[in-house]
């Protein structure tokens, strides 16, 4: 069963993420943005905040804060994430960081 919207995908990837889970991770992710591998920083995620989800057709977006500690200390992911339906299955494209230039 695919994701039926990008906040579902974008919510099961932040479970991917907590679990280790790259392949699912690699699986979601648009090949022209894919990396190649990926090594998963040894944080613990703690919280997902979906600020903003939208969709138009076969594009998403998804606004979210993602809280964390990395190393005992508290840190916070703010992302803006792009999303794509294809062949009926929605994949991650990429991110921006408001506030970061």
């Amino acid at each position: 069963m695919h994701a039926p919207t990008p906040e579902a995908l974008m919510r099961s990837r932040y479970s991917a993420y907590g679990l280790g889970m790259i392949d699912y991770l690699l699986a979601t992710w648009h090949p022209s943005t894919a990396p190649g591998e990926l090594e998963l920083p040894p944080v613990k995620w703690l919280e997902l905040d979906i600020r903003h989800a939208e969709m138009t057709g076969d594009a998403g977006v998804v606004e979210f804060i993602a809280r964390l500690r990395d190393q005992g200390r508290g840190a916070r992911l703010h992302e803006i994430s792009r999303f794509v339906r294809e062949d009926g299955r929605w994949l991650y494209i990429d991110g921006t960081h408001p506030g970061k230039d």
